[in-house]
């Protein structure tokens, strides 16, 4: 996916970034600073999508100043729906500067991760963090939440599918039980065990990896689908899986989150 060029103020040239186009950028009359923008989502696929949509606000000379994003739930299928999102950059001092879409990702709208206003049908919220990274070892955590009324059981690893940017399934790369199958320490070495929890209650678990580079293609992964247990509805997360050539995500057992 290749980020949209920048656009000028006013009415910029339309240009498309995986069915996102700025219509219109909004500044500050005073200064030039951009602060708002006008753009549509053009859901070209079968199912209702949410889509998190990720600008970058730069100066002339390509600095970026900040990384806005918005997130629309629930495009139609078929359809074609106008939002807006401030990008007001905190960090311009009154320099003008242009707006471009810098990524866009969608998930199914019925498989959106949730972390708060109402509880999902399936009476939990799963999500990702943002995770950590250092020295090229990278830790993600999944969180699930209890925000139902009756009791939500557990035990063992969740089951994940890896997906590319175009939703289709990555193969080739191993999921292993375990942090401690790709480095020590990382939280995510605890045996599993069965877990009642009670609502309001949560859980916790992570993915590890490596981004290590050696011979071969690099893999990268942005979406993540996860099932909490066999029986559960499955959850799209976008952990942005950057594995190198590893070839191997280490997936821990969840653990009641005190």
């Amino acid at each position: 996916m290749d980020a949209g060029a920048p656009t000028a103020p006013g009415n910029p040239t339309p240009v498309e970034v995986d069915g996102v186009t700025v219509t219109r950028v909004h500044t500050n009359p005073e200064t030039a600073e951009p602060v708002r923008v006008e753009f549509e989502i053009a859901n070209r696929g079968s199912e209702a999508m949410t889509y998190t949509v990720a600008f970058e606000v730069r100066t002339a000379s390509g600095e970026v100043l900040a990384y806005p994003e918005k997130i629309v739930e629930s495009v139609p299928a078929g359809r074609t729906v106008p939002d807006q999102a401030d990008v007001t950059a905190a960090m311009s001092g009154g320099r003008a500067a242009q707006v471009q879409i810098g990524e866009v990702r969608s998930v199914p709208a019925d498989e959106a991760p949730s972390t708060g206003g109402p509880c999902p049908p399936t009476g939990v919220r799963l999500y990702a963090d943002e995770g950590d990274a250092a020295m090229g070892l990278r830790v993600v955590g999944l969180h699930l939440e209890n925000c139902g009324t009756e009791v939500h059981r557990l035990e063992g690893y969740p089951r994940v599918q890896l997906l590319d940017e175009e939703h289709a399934e990555v193969t080739g790369v191993r999921i292993r039980r375990g942090g401690a199958a790709i480095a020590a320490g990382t939280g995510a070495d605890a045996p599993p065990r069965p877990l009642a929890l009670q609502p309001g209650e949560r859980a916790s678990t992570q993915l590890v990896w490596r981004n290590t580079v050696e011979a071969g293609e690099a893999v990268n992964v942005p979406y993540v689908r996860v099932w909490a247990k066999p029986d559960s509805a499955p959850v799209t997360v976008t952990p942005e899986l950057d594995l190198g050539t590893t070839g191997e995500l280490g997936v821990g057992a969840w653990q009641k989150t005190d």
